[in-house]
């Protein structure tokens, strides 16, 4: 009995194992299955799902338009300043005309230049500024006449200094106004030389002895005798001797009257620079006390920062002179400026291309069917555009004078939308070949084109007008797959 019932027990023991092993190979195999794959399925398990298109919901809001650079920030209109002659002349003997000039004091870099201020000086005389568009080219003095004259004129009667009319020619008036505004800078006017006083005296005695060589040839015909000798011979030469000694007195008056005419205080070619437009800045000083002043001795800047930038040819044609700039250099500091050229002379900028570009749809899809124009991607063709230049006029520079050499960022609104307007990606517009504006919405699964007129771009954002309600805020618009 005892014996069947432990036969009994071992046949349940395996008969328990029997079932676990077979559960466990159960299990396996099913585990196995599962992931076990045949080659197809490998293959398809590897390939992308399948594509859809990318969509941004459409905004409404406001849009400022704005052109964006970078330029370099310096001082305005620079210019070299070259002397357009010596400077004084010796007052005191001939053999010193000849010493070499020389620089006995600089101009000073970064110093600030307004009508009648002193330049520089050489061999102790000024070099004084005044404004005129014709360059000093030659020395003026009594006698003297022309533009440049009538210019010096108008100079010395804004100065305060009359020259009693602007005429054109140096008479005494306008000696006497050098004079005085020479006393008034510290200096005497540049009066006649030795050598000058001696030709004077020498032409003044000249005409002393010719009237004395008339007069004694007149008081020979006088006393000649009348007693009958041959008179007529003698007559004749007496007559000659006459007109000879008047000749002479006459060539010694006019001669006289000549030197004269240029005798006087005169402005020597050197002293002065004539200058468009002042005030000017020195910019950088070329020479040094002790130097001789050939060549350029200094070149000036206007006293205007200027920001010399380039933009695409579609961005200029939305640009016009004295247009509002904001300038910010690197470091924070902003001015505001005024833009005061756009490109070279005879630039036009209603060539440049703006608006949508052309193109093949690299995108099949939407639910328009087939047979519909072929469009274009993107509205900008500036890729292709010509750089145009651009210069920014900061009158007022503040700080920014700081960062001459310096690189800055110039923006310049060019247009705002008529408030709150619908507007959507660049990238979300197409243009058919025929020229008409498109975007695609996503509605239900299914996307359409919609016809829209654009308006102002910006922030890569451009505004866009649907034909009807056919567009409103929060719809899907496609910009790629």
């Amino acid at each position: 009995m005892k014996r069947r019932k432990r036969q009994q027990r071992s046949r349940t023991r395996r008969l328990g194992a029997t079932v676990a092993v077979v559960a466990v190979i159960g299990a396996g195999g099913w585990f196995a299955g599962t992931r076990m794959q045949s080659p197809a399925d490998a293959a398809a398990s590897q390939r992308a799902p399948e594509a859809g298109p990318v969509t941004v919901p459409v905004e409404h809001r406001t849009l400022t338009a704005t052109v964006v650079a970078q330029g370099s920030l310096e001082y305005g209109s620079p210019r070299g300043i070259t002397l357009a002659g010596a400077v004084g002349s010796s007052q005191e003997s001939d053999e010193e005309d000849g010493a070499a000039q020389r620089v006995t004091k600089a101009p000073s870099a970064g110093s600030r230049l307004k009508e009648g201020d002193v330049f520089m000086q050489v061999s102790g005389r000024p070099v004084l500024v005044l404004s005129g568009p014709v360059p000093m080219y030659r020395t003026l003095g009594p006698g003297s006449s022309g533009e440049d004259v009538r210019q010096l004129q108008k100079a010395l009667n804004r100065l305060g200094f009359s020259t009693g009319g602007v005429t054109g020619t140096y008479g005494q008036g306008t000696a006497s106004a050098v004079g005085r505004w020479y006393r008034s800078k510290g200096y005497t006017a540049q009066e006649p030389t030795i050598a000058d006083r001696q030709r004077l005296g020498d032409l003044e005695t000249a005409v002393s002895d010719a009237q004395a060589a008339l007069l004694t040839a007149r008081g020979d015909s006088e006393e000649a005798p009348g007693d009958g000798t041959p008179g007529k011979d003698s007559e004749k030469l007496r007559n000659l001797h006459i007109k000879s000694a008047e000749k002479q007195l006459e060539l010694a008056n006019a001669a006289l009257s000549a030197f004269k005419a240029g005798y006087g205080t005169k402005v020597p070619a050197g002293e002065i620079v004539f200058l468009p437009r002042l005030p000017v800045r020195v910019d950088k000083a070329k020479v040094r006390a002790g130097d001789t002043p050939d060549g350029e001795v200094a070149t000036v800047t206007s006293s205007d920062v200027v920001v010399e930038a380039v933009v695409p040819g579609s961005d200029a044609a939305s640009l016009r002179e004295g247009m509002t700039v904001q300038v910010t250099t690197a470091d924070g500091k902003e001015a505001e400026g005024v833009l005061s050229e756009i490109g070279g002379s005879g630039t036009t900028f209603e060539d440049a291309g703006s608006g949508a570009g052309t193109g093949p749809d690299a995108e099949p899809g939407g639910t328009s069917g087939s047979g519909e124009e072929p469009e274009s991607t993107g509205t900008s063709g500036d890729g292709t555009s010509e750089p145009v230049p651009l210069k920014v006029t900061i009158a007022k520079p503040g700080p920014l004078a700081e960062n001459t050499g310096g690189a800055a960022t110039v923006t310049i609104e060019v247009g705002e939308s008529d408030g709150k307007v619908l507007a959507v990606p660049v990238a979300a517009v197409q243009t058919s070949a025929g020229g008409q504006a498109r975007v695609r919405v996503e509605r239900d699964g299914r996307v359409r084109r919609i016809d829209v007129v654009l308006g102002i771009s910006a922030d890569g954002l451009v505004e866009v007008k649907p034909d009807g309600g056919a567009l409103k805020k929060g719809d899907l618009v496609v910009v790629g797959r």
